[in-house]
């Protein structure tokens, strides 16, 4: 029999950016497949997984089956990743803490560890891209929602030389909706950043002369957009804010190579007017998740994770979701009959 164990103890290590929606995606397969599961919310959004342990209890889930351990990294986070007693580590955040996880579990039990970590996901707009203000209207939301601090958001827009400046115009005409102020005024789309010292990291990408944006009013930041180069600091590493990078290319496979020159693989998406050249981008360009004619991350049918340094080792959401917190197990019974002789099965 090949069978399917509960992995057992699971620490479930949660972001700031969507505190609730990660917490359902990691407690809902891991209790469904008969784990343990610790979670260990993010110091700056913990309330939420606080109160749905207070709504699990009143459930009826035994008690110490669902936990929540506030707290910080140094004091919560590391204790966890090196405790004996936890089986797996299941971690969404950013890239330089998911390999810290790696090294506690090396360092201590050789515990099952599931990354979800960064992305540095491009759009890409090919020369025979049509409707492109459908095309501005799927690159502005996916750059900026929830003020760009979104591991899937497409802050890399790579662009062919033919469709860039009427696509431009289209972009910027659609930014002027984009207020920022109090986001519980339904006129503003961006509210403040999470904290200063994010504040601090992503205004050190704020340099040069902007097309749009580039300014920020304490914790507020404009949607922001810069034309860079491949090189550029804003074309390869994660702002985790609302800045685009926008990268002008001459050919499908030139796109395709920017696409890939970069650490991370979470999510792409590819604009064309052509079915042929959007598989062959699809199967090219190295990320967990690739969309065509449209910017997304699937839903919660279809596995979401990365390549690269965006992650391994397991999927959230789908039913990869419930196979990273089991165990296979090969099970060999001997059905001869011990009356038959010294059988050997």
């Amino acid at each position: 029999m090949i069978v399917r164990e509960p992995v057992g103890v699971v620490a479930a290590v949660l972001p700031w950016n969507f505190p609730l929606l990660m917490l359902a995606w990691k407690i809902g397969p891991a209790l469904a497949a008969g784990c343990s599961v610790i979670v260990k919310p993010a110091e700056q959004t913990s309330m939420t997984a606080l109160r749905v342990a207070e709504l699990a209890s009143m459930a009826g889930v035994p008690d110490g089956v669902l936990q929540v351990l506030p707290g910080d990294g140094p004091s919560v986070g590391e204790p966890l990743g090196r405790h004996m007693g936890v089986d797996m580590v299941s971690f969404t955040g950013s890239t330089e803490t998911g390999r810290r996880f790696l090294r506690y579990s090396a360092d201590s039990n050789l515990k099952k560890v599931v990354l979800e970590c960064g992305g540095k996901n491009p759009a890409v707009v090919l020369a025979d891209a049509e409707n492109l203000d459908h095309v501005a209207e799927h690159v502005v939301n996916a750059a900026f929602w929830n003020m760009g601090e979104n591991c899937s958001a497409a802050s890399r827009l790579i662009v062919h030389k033919a469709v860039l400046e009427p696509l431009m115009q289209r972009v910027l005409a659609r930014l002027r909706d984009w207020k920022t102020g109090d986001p519980l005024d339904p006129a503003n789309y961006l509210g403040a950043l999470i904290d200063a010292a994010h504040c601090q990291k992503v205004t050190g990408y704020l340099t040069g002369e902007a097309l749009a944006g580039g300014k920020a009013d304490g914790p507020v930041f404009e949607p922001t957009l810069y034309v860079v180069s491949r090189d550029d600091p804003r074309a390869r590493e994660e702002i985790f804010g609302p800045v685009l990078s926008v990268i002008e290319v001459a050919s499908t496979e030139e796109a395709i190579a920017v696409a890939n020159e970069t650490d991370y693989g979470l999510t792409a998406s590819v604009f064309t007017a052509n079915t042929r050249q959007a598989i062959r981008a699809a199967c090219e360009i190295r990320a967990g998740t690739v969309t065509v004619n449209c910017c997304g991350e699937g839903d919660i049918t279809t596995p979401f994770g990365g390549m690269k340094q965006s992650g391994f080792g397991g999927r959230d959401n789908g039913l990869a979701a419930h196979d990273q917190y089991t165990e296979l197990k090969t099970i060999w019974i001997d059905l001869t009959d011990p009356r038959d002789g010294d059988n050997v099965g």
